[in-house]
């Protein structure tokens, strides 16, 4: 009889993920969030596209706990990541894609709501953790307008697909902006939520 008990097959997983990847040269931390990547992928290759700033979970986890709110890029993306593990340290989950605001002003300069989304949440008060796991025009934009001079906290950058994802991570990855992300084409909102919950979930560790 198959064992039908989460922990234990969560379990079973991480144990699997370790036989298949082997030994990472990386912190603790990092690895964490990497085996959470493979386990919502379910592609082991993906652990040595995981890329991470420098003491990025560690910052990460103090924005965090600083009370940091996480935008994402989509509501799919809001859906997978712990809405109320966020609220115990005074964050909130927002994601402003289908407000009509953002889609007339999309309309009105031709340009992805995605973009309107991200000059909409810039200016928000408080600290602010990105989580892009799907539109690349999104990732550009907050480049940009860090470069312009906004401040732009963290950014988890997985967007996915054939035209500017990777090179937007590429860009991500040049810039001085602390950071998560996975290199190439590959992402999703899937694995930008298991990024975003790993550092939620190991925060009291």
């Amino acid at each position: 009889m198959k064992d039908n008990n989460p922990k234990k097959i969560e379990a079973k997983s991480m144990r699997l993920i370790d036989q298949e990847i082997g030994k990472l040269d990386c912190s603790d931390a990092e690895l964490k969030t990497i085996k959470r990547v493979i386990h919502a992928s379910a592609e082991p290759k993906l652990a040595s596209k995981v890329k991470f700033s420098q003491n990025a979970i560690e910052i990460m986890s103090n924005l965090i706990r600083e009370g940091a709110d996480i935008i994402t890029d989509v509501n799919m993306l809001k859906a997978g990541i712990n809405e109320h593990k966020l609220a115990e340290y005074g964050g909130e989950l927002k994601c402003f894609i289908a407000d009509q605001d953002v889609r007339d002003k999309a309309e009105n300069n031709s340009l992805t709501r995605s973009i309107m989304a991200m000059r909409k949440a810039i200016d928000l008060p408080g600290k602010k953790i990105f989580a892009i796991g799907n539109a690349p025009t999104a990732l550009f934009e907050l480049i940009n307008l860090s470069q312009k001079g906004k401040k732009v906290d963290f950014i988890v950058g997985t967007p996915v697909g054939f035209v500017g994802a990777a090179e937007s991570k590429d860009d991500l990855m040049q810039t001085e902006i602390p950071h998560i992300a996975l290199k190439g084409r590959k992402g999703g909102s899937a694995i930008a939520a298991s990024i975003v919950n790993s550092v939620l979930y190991n925060l009291d560790d």
